[in-house]
């Protein structure tokens, strides 16, 4: 008996447990099946309306005087005075007296040259004198016509007129001499460097300073040769007259200037004559009246040597597209939205790139009015896929669920 019950209970519980599984997995409710929505990209776009649009051309260069000079005395002597304008720095008007140099030794040879004046005339007048006797002698010999040049003493004469104007010349040049040993500036400016200090004797040759004049500036700014068909530049022919201000293209300059951004505006007044001999590029003069100016704005002034950012006003350009520099991908590629909530790509051609701005022509440039163009940067855009697209900030309807319009979602199992 005892045998048989170890042969028949494993078996009798590996039939119960069998039965009691199968029950289990019979019993199990079979679960539904879910289908996962579409996934749909979410972009920004904007419409495409033409407009115009204000080229600015970049530049950049460095600030010149309009005029530099270095003063140099015509004549030698001791400096017995200086002007406190001929200080580095210092501001002086055109004439003003600007170095003195001791004028002793020029005063008296005037006084030298005078007596040779003097002297001179003496002789002239005892040769007159004597060229008249000459010619009543010459009458009273019984002789008939005109005295030789000899016997009229003429040759003598001459020379006696010409030690006349020799004395004269002596006395103009003592007599400028003089006015140079007050050395006077040539036009109103102001003093970049001063070499010379009083006490000091100089001649012919020796530097005195170095001048500017302040009137206006100028900066040389290089242009590349894409850009010179956006602007009217003042071209110089040989038989034009002068170009009115009103048609030079204006030009603001700007530096940074002890954490401050400074501005200065000016105006394009020549074109250089050739083009730069390295970088092939055109330079242009940009023209600043009265730099040293106070203005009321505080601007500081416009100190030669500064380098200056410029920004040179181009032509205006009409009926055209701006569109951000963000949505123009590589090879002028764009991202279009068409009426089916589809992307597009298209090829356009740009006029005009800068300022994180992208300018095309609405004739040829490859868009059209009323387009919608995606502004999100998407790394892989395929033509013809499905995007949700926020077109001037207005949210689109959702057909997945949550847009305005859109139909709710069905939870799983509903």
């Amino acid at each position: 008996m005892r045998q048989v019950i170890r042969v028949v209970l494993p078996l009798v519980i590996v039939a119960v447990a069998c039965w009691g599984t199968k029950k289990l997995l019979g019993s199990a409710e079979v679960p539904r099946g879910f289908k996962r929505p579409p996934t749909v990209t979410r972009v920004e776009g904007t419409t495409l309306k033409t407009t115009s649009y204000q080229v600015l051309i970049p530049s950049q260069g460095i600030v010149e005087p309009r005029t530099q000079s270095t003063l140099i005395p015509e004549v030698s002597g001791k400096v017995i005075e200086l002007a406190p304008a001929l200080r580095e720095g210092g501001f002086f008007d055109e004439g003003e007296m600007l170095l003195r140099i001791d004028p002793l030794d020029y005063e008296t040879q005037i006084v030298v040259a005078q007596r040779n004046v003097a002297q001179a005339e003496a002789l002239l007048q005892q040769e007159k004198a004597r060229a008249l006797q000459a010619r009543e002698n010459w009458k009273r010999l019984g002789k008939a016509g005109e005295p030789g040049a000899l016997a009229s003493r003429e040759p003598q004469l001459a020379e006696a007129r010409a030690q006349v104007a020799a004395a004269e010349a002596q006395l103009v040049k003592a007599e400028r001499d003089l006015e140079r040993t007050v050395i006077r500036a040539p036009y109103s400016g102001q003093t970049l460097r001063k070499s010379v200090d009083v006490g000091q004797v100089v001649s012919n040759g020796t530097v005195l300073a170095e001048l500017y004049a302040d009137d206006y500036v100028e900066v040389r700014l290089p242009l590349r040769n894409e850009d010179l068909a956006f602007i009217d530049l003042p071209e110089a022919y040989r038989d034009d007259g002068p170009v009115s201000d009103g048609a030079l293209p204006e030009v603001i300059l700007s530096a940074n200037l002890g954490g401050t951004e400074a501005q200065w505006k000016g105006r394009i007044v020549r074109v250089a004559g050739a083009l730069e001999s390295r970088s092939k590029q055109l330079f242009v003069v940009a023209h600043v009246d009265d730099p040293y100016t106070r203005r009321d704005d505080g601007t500081p002034p416009l100190r030669i040597g500064l380098f200056v950012q410029a920004t040179i006003q181009g032509n205006r350009l009409q009926d055209v597209f701006v569109i951000p520099a963000n949505a123009l991908r590589a090879n002028d590629e764009v991202v279009l939205i068409d009426k089916k909530s589809r992307m597009q790509r298209r090829v356009v051609h740009p006029l005009w790139v800068a300022g994180g701005e992208v300018v095309v022509a609405s004739q040829g440039g490859g868009l059209e009015e009323e387009e919608v163009l995606c502004t999100t940067q998407i790394a892989y855009p395929a033509n013809g896929a499905e995007v949700l697209a926020t077109v001037d900030g207005v949210a689109p309807a959702d057909p997945v669920g949550n847009g305005p319009g859109a139909k709710p979602r069905k939870p799983p199992g509903a």
